[in-house]
This record gives structure tokens, sequence and C-alpha cells, in this order.
């Protein structure tokens, strides 16, 4: 095979959750660049319409469906259809996530399961719903996204870094478990990238100055800036395609190297 082939995603469809916009989005229009078939959902019709002008638009043909991921009924009845009007899916990316900002002791319960649900149990449901047509075809590609808070904790996100450190580890266990029948699980760890979710921590004060946490992470990080949406696609391109099929139960951190500098001294 030539090299470059190694990377190519031709004939493959690929599945990813949350993809209307942002991080999702970025990841689809990268496999789609490497030949793979885009289908994505979104919790919304409005959502999902939004996502495939998008698409539409920077020319390519994709299919949205309506889905809300922590509904194991629905998330059977998604995958079904897509092999029924589509094919098997060869590579799911579970990308769909929420974040609540909200210091611990003031956050309910129910705000900490809601979280919980959408970040670590759905992305169980999904894979569990495309494991056994991965492992009738003899292959499959599975790509958590995880987060720096998998490995890190910081004010206000305790639902995240528990979910996100809970996602690392139900990588890890897909990739033991399912190894075996070439199904290789992995997941990409964003570092704090420039998207609709973050923008409330880049917006510009009222005297012009930069966001205090905008200002921390551009010192903070050694790249000295934001993550683009982009700048996952070569890691996602990677992880789907038989490059990497002797890489299974990684997390491949995208962050500029923050996770691995302990900052300039005062």
């Amino acid at each position: 095979m030539d090299f470059s082939e190694q990377f190519s995603l031709k004939g493959k469809i690929a599945l990813i959750t949350g993809a209307s916009y942002g991080i999702g989005f970025a990841i689809a229009e990268a496999m789609a660049s490497a030949g793979a078939k885009i289908v994505f959902n979104d919790i919304k019709q409005e959502l999902v319409d939004k996502g495939l002008a998008a698409y539409k638009e920077k020319g390519i043909d994709a299919t949205g469906y309506v889905c809300d991921v922590t509904s194991e009924e629905q998330v059977n009845e998604l995958v079904a259809k897509i092999e029924k009007e589509i094919g098997v899916i060869d590579i799911l990316v579970n990308n769909a996530g929420i974040i609540k900002r909200i210091p611990m002791c003031e956050m309910s319960a129910a705000e900490f399961r809601q979280v919980i649900d959408v970040d670590l149990n759905a992305p169980f449901i999904v894979a569990k719903a495309v494991i056994p047509s991965m492992i009738k075809k003899g292959h499959g590609k599975i790509i958590n996204i995880c987060s720096m808070m998998s490995e890190l904790g910081r004010e206000t996100v305790s639902a995240y870094a528990a979910a996100k450190g809970g996602l690392k580890m139900l990588t890890r266990n897909i990739a033991s478990e399912y190894g075996e029948f070439n199904i290789q699980c992995n997941g990409i760890g964003p570092g704090y990238i420039a998207t609709p979710q973050t923008a409330p921590l880049r917006e510009k004060q009222p005297d012009g100055s930069s966001h205090p946490f905008d200002s921390f992470i551009i010192a903070k990080t050694p790249a000295a800036r934001w993550g683009n949406p982009e700048d996952l696609g070569g890691p996602a391109v990677f992880l789907a395609s038989d490059a990497s099929n002797f890489v299974n139960g990684h997390v491949l951190y995208v962050d500029g190297g923050i996770l691995a500098y302990i900052g300039k001294q005062p």
C-alpha cells in the first residue's frame, strides 16, 4: 500500500455525533476531505438543518439525523437507519458534549447528572450500538472526544472533569475488550479551542483588555494561542485511518503543549 493511502478514508462511513458546528464539524470536514461519507446527528431539527447548510456550503454531501444520544432507544433506531440507508458505520466519533461552569457546591445533583449523561453515558450508548456491526465487518474505529480535563481539574468544572476522566477510561476499556476484533478505540483530548462554547472566555473586557482567562490560557500554552477546530482534523483522520491500526486505547492530546508545560517563572 502506498504510504499516503494509509491515511485515506475513501469508501468509509463516518458518524460524528453533534457535528452541526464547532469541533465536530471541523473533524467531519477533514474526514470528508480524506474520502469519508459523513453522517451526523444533533438533538434538534433546526441544528441538523443548520449543519446540512454548512456542509453544503463546503461542498460536502453529508446526511443528518435528529437523535438524542442519551437515549438508548433513539440511538439504536439511528444506527439501524444509517445501516439501512447508507451502510455499516466504519468510524464513530463521539463528539456531542456539554459543559456547565458552576462551582461544585452550587451545582445541583441534577445538573451534575446531565453533564455525565451527555459526556459519558452517551458515548457508551453509541459505541455499544455500533460495535456489533463493526465486529461482523471485521474492523472499526471509535474516537472519543476527551479533554485536558481527562487529566486535570479546574474550578467550576467538576461534572465535566468527572465525565471526561471517565471517558478516558471507557476508551481504554473498549480498546481492551474489542481490540481482538480489529476495532481501535482512541481519544482526542483538545486543549482550549476557539469555538462558540468557549467564546465567553475570550471576550474583550469593557476597557478593551483581554479576558483574564484568555490571558491565562495563552500564558500557559507553549504555542501561545488558542487552538482552532481545524487543528483537530489531522489527528482525527490519523485515528480513523489504517495508519493507526496498531494504536489502541490512547488519548492524543491536541493542546499546544499545555499539559507538558509547568509555566513561566513569575
